[in-house]
C-alpha cells in the first residue's frame, strides 16, 4: 500500500472529576473512527488521548471522595476513563496523563521559557471564578450571573498570580486564521471565536494560581502552581517528545504539528486561541486543523446525574454491544449540530440498520450458499444487465467515502457504506435466487449472483471496518476472507473463486424487544439515581471531616431539592396575569395541539429573535417560526419534543412562513421555557 504520509490527532483529554458519559465517550469513538480509517488508508497514524488531572476541582473532589490525596483519586479516575476507552475499542498509541513525569518536566520548562523571553509577568487577579470549569470570567461574560458554560455557580476570587500576553501574538493569531480557513472546523465555529473573542480583544490569561496546591509547581516560585490550562494543552507536543531545550524527540520531530485536534465546541475559545499563541511563543508550527463537533444529548438536553439522565458508555455496550454503540454514535450526529440520543431510536437504528440491513443481507448470502452450493461461491461469469449497477455502486463507494472523510463527515460515510448494503438487499430483490434455484438451467446464473453478493458484502465491510472493526472482522471469517485493502476497493471480483463459506455462521446482531430493553434501561437508571445519591451524601459527610461545613451544606441542600422534585417549586415566586374573557368548549376544541419533534433549526437571516424550526408532527414535517432566539440556540432545539398548535393559518413572520405554533411559558420578567412533555411521547401524539 502506499504511504500517504503521516498523521497525528489527538483528543481533549479527559478530564478526571468522574466517570465520563456517553457524550464524553463520543469524541474518543469519532477519533478512533478516523485513525482506524487513515491506518487502512495508508497513513502513519499516532493517535493520542489521556486525562486532565490538575486543579481545584479535582483537588475538592479527592476531599469529597475521601480520598487521602489528589493522586490517590485521579488515579482511581484515569483508570476508569482508560477502561471505558478500552471498551469501546479505542486504537490509542498512547494515552497521557497530566501527572506523568515527562510531561510535568515539559511544563515547567515552558512555563519558565514564557517568564525569561518576557510574554509572562506577575500581578493579581480579581475576578469571577468558576471552580467546575476551572475558568475566570468578568461580570459582561457571565449569563445572569451564571457562568456561561456550565450554568453554575460563579464566586469572586482575588489572588497572586502570572499572566501572559496574549496581546504580544493576538494580531499574529487573526492573521493566520485569515490566511488558513481551514484552521477552525466547522466555519460556524471559526467565526465565533473570531467575532467574539479574537477582534474584540483577547484579554491576558491568568497561567497559575495560588489558592490552591494540586498542580504542577512553578519551580521558580513555589507559592504558585501552573494554570490547568497551560498545563493540559500542552499535551499534544509533551506525549510525543518535545523539549524546550532543543532535544526533541524524533517521535515529535516527525508527526508535529498535528494533523487534528478533535475536541468539543464548549472548549474552543481554550484551543483555538490560547494553544495557537502558546505554540507561537515556542515558535512551533500550529496544528493544521482543530474540529469542535458537537454534543450528543440524552432527549434533546445535555446529560446530568442531577437530573437522572446519564447513559454511561459501558452500560450501553451491555446491552447492545460495542460496535452497536459505535455505529449509533457516529451516525447519529450531524456535521455541526448536536445529536440526540434516546433508547427507543438505539433500538430503531438496531433494528432496522443493523440486524435488517447489514446482518440479515450477511445472513440470507451466506445461508443460500450453504442451501444451493454446499458453500462453494464461484463466478460462472453469467452476467445481467442488473449486475452492472451493482459493480458500479459498490465499486465506486470507496471514492464518496473517501471524500467524506476528507471532510470529517463521518456520519455521511457511514450512510454510504450502509447505502452499499441497501443496493445488495435490491439486487437479491431483483434477481430472486430462490427463483433461479428451481430451473437447473439457471445454477450458473445464481452462482454469480451468489459471488457478487458475497464480493460486494466483503468490499462494504472492508469499508466499514474503522467504524465497525468487530462487526467486519467476524463477517470476513463468517465468509472465510480476509478484510480488503482499501487500494483494492475500486476493483470488483477479488473474493477467491471457489471459496467455502463457513457451515455455522456467527450471527451479528439478533433484533432488541424494545419493551425489554425500556425496562433494562429503567433499572439502570434507579440505580444510578441511588448511586449518586449515595456519593453526594458521603461527599457531604467528607467535606465536615475536612473542616468545609458550608461547601457540605449546600450539597445536601441541593439533595433536599433533588429529592423532592419539584417540591421546591412552593417556595418560588408565583406570578398573576390578566385574565382573558372565557371561551366555550368548541372554541377550545376547534384547536388541535400535538407533540412535534424539532429535526431542523435555522436563526432567520437578519432577525435577532427568530428561529426557523422543521417540526415533525407525525408523517408531516411543519416550518415554524418563534421569537425564542434569547432563549435557545439552533443547535439547542434539535431533537426536542416539543408542544405545537398545529392548525394555525400560515402567516409570515420576517418573510418566512411559519405554520404553526410552539407553545412556551413566560414568567414575570418576560423570560421563555418551551413548554415539554413530562413522559417520553412519540412525534403526533395529541395534547388533550
Amino acid at each position: 500500500m502506499q504511504n500517504k504520509g503521516k498523521y497525528y490527532l489527538t483528543t481533549a483529554i479527559a478530564y478526571t472529576s468522574g466517570k465520563p458519559h456517553i457524550g464524553n465517550t463520543y469524541e474518543a469513538i469519532l477519533a478512533d473512527a478516523i485513525v482506524r480509517y487513515k491506518r487502512a488508508d495508508g497513513y502513519d497514524v499516532h493517535f493520542q488521548t489521556g486525562s486532565d488531572e490538575h486543579g481545584q476541582k479535582i483537588e475538592s473532589r479527592a476531599i469529597e471522595a475521601g480520598c487521602d490525596s489528589p493522586k490517590e483519586f485521579v488515579d482511581q479516575v484515569s483508570g476508569v476513563i482508560k477502561d471505558i476507552w478500552n471498551k469501546v475499542g479505542t486504537s490509542y498509541d498512547r494515552f497521557i496523563r497530566t501527572t506523568d513525569d515527562d510531561h510535568v518536566k515539559q511544563v515547567q520548562k515552558i512555563f519558565k521559557k514564557f517568564y525569561d523571553q518576557g510574554d509572562i509577568y506577575k500581578g493579581s487577579y480579581k475576578g469571577k471564578y468558576c471552580t467546575e470549569c476551572e475558568a475566570f470570567y468578568t461580570d459582561s461574560q457571565l449569563n445572569e450571573g451564571k457562568c456561561p458554560v456550565c450554568g453554575g455557580d460563579v464566586h469572586d476570587s482575588e489572588e497572586e498570580a502570572y499572566f501572559f500576553k496574549m496581546s504580544n501574538y493576538t494580531q499574529r493569531l487573526i492573521d493566520y486564521i485569515n490566511e488558513h480557513p481551514e484552521f477552525i472546523q466547522p466555519e460556524s465555529r471559526k467565526n465565533e471565536m473570531m467575532n467574539n473573542f479574537l477582534l474584540p480583544g483577547v484579554q491576558d490569561l491568568c497561567v497559575s494560581r495560588t489558592s490552591f496546591k494540586w498542580g504542577i509547581p512553578v519551580d521558580f516560585d513555589d507559592k504558585h502552581v501552573v494554570y490547568v490550562w497551560l498545563d493540559a494543552l500542552a499535551n499534544y507536543i509533551t506525549g510525543i517528545g518535545y523539549d524546550c531545550d532543543g532535544n526533541s524527540t524524533e517521535e515529535f520531530k516527525k508527526y508535529w504539528p498535528a494533523d487534528l485536534h478533535l475536541i468539543g465546541k464548549d472548549i474552543l475559545r481554550f484551543h483555538t486561541i490560547y494553544w495557537p499563541i502558546f505554540l507561537m511563543a515556542l515558535d512551533l508550527p500550529l496544528p493544521k486543523q482543530i474540529f469542535g463537533h458537537p454534543w450528543l444529548l440524552q432527549g434533546g438536553e445535555k446529560m446530568s446525574k442531577s437530573k437522572g439522565n446519564v447513559i454511561y458508555a459501558d452500560d450501553l455496550v451491555d446491552l447492545f454491544g460495542v460496535d452497536a454503540v459505535r455505529y449509533f454514535v457516529l451516525h447519529e450526529m450531524p456535521f455541526d449540530n448536536d445529536g440526540t440520543i434516546t433508547w427507543e431510536l438505539m433500538v430503531e437504528r438496531f433494528n432496522s440498520d443493523l440486524a435488517n440491513t447489514l446482518g440479515n443481507l450477511v445472513s440470507r448470502t451466506i445461508a443460500m450458499s450453504n442451501k444451493y452450493f454446499d458453500g462453494v461461491v464461484e463466478d460462472k461469469g453469467v452476467t445481467e444487465p442488473v449486475d452492472d449497477d451493482l459493480k458500479s455502486v459498490v465499486t465506486g463507494t470507496y471514492k464518496v467515502v473517501e471524500e467524506k472523510m476528507d471532510e470529517l463527515r463521518v456520519a455521511d460515510s457511514l450512510t454510504e457504506i450502509f447505502n452499499l448494503f441497501k443496493r445488495c438487499n435490491k439486487y437479491i430483490d431483483e434477481t430472486e435466487p430462490w427463483v433461479l434455484a428451481k430451473d437447473d438451467s439457471k445454477k450458473d446464473r445464481l452462482a454469480t449472483v451468489l459471488y457478487n453478493l458475497t464480493e460486494s458484502i466483503m468490499i462494504g465491510v472492508s469499508l466499514l471496518a474503522p467504524f465497525m472493526p468487530e462487526t467486519a472482522e467476524q463477517t470476513a471469517k463468517n465468509f472465510n476472507d480476509q478484510l480488503r485493502g482499501f487500494e483494492t476497493l475500486s476493483t470488483f471480483g477479488t473474493y477467491p473463486n471457489g471459496n467455502k463459506v463457513s457451515a455455522e455462521p456467527v450471527m451479528l446482531f439478533a433484533r432488541k424487544d424494545l419493551e425489554s430493553v425500556l425496562k433494562q434501561t429503567a433499572e439502570i437508571t434507579e440505580k444510578q439515581k441511588a448511586e449518586f445519591f449515595e456519593s453526594q451524601e458521603t461527599a457531604a459527610a467528607n467535606l465536615d471531616k475536612a473542616g468545609r461545613s458550608q461547601d457540605a451544606d449546600k450539597i445536601r441542600e441541593n439533595l433536599k431539592k433533588l429529592r423532592g422534585g419539584d417540591a421546591g417549586s412552593s417556595d418560588e415566586e408565583a406570578i398573576d396575569i390578566e385574565p382573558k374573557a372565557e371561551i366555550a368548549y368548541d372554541d377550545f376544541a376547534a384547536m388541535q395541539f400535538q407533540v412535534g419533534e424539532v429535526i431542523k433549526c435555522e436563526a432567520v437571516p437578519k432577525s435577532k429573535k427568530l428561529l426557523c424550526s422543521q417540526v415533525k408532527v407525525g408523517s408531516r414535517t411543519l416550518q415554524i417560526v418563534s421569537g425564542i432566539h434569547k432563549y435557545y440556540e439552533p443547535e439547542d432545539m434539535v431533537g426536542k419534543k416539543v408542544m405545537v398548535l398545529v392548525n394555525l393559518k400560515p402567516a409570515k413572520l420576517a418573510g418566512v412562513t411559519s405554520e404553526g405554533m410552539l407553545l412556551c411559558a413566560e414568567d414575570a420578567d418576560g423570560n421563555l421555557s418551551l413548554m415539554v412533555p413530562e413522559k417520553k411521547m412519540p412525534s403526533g401524539a395529541e395534547i388533550c
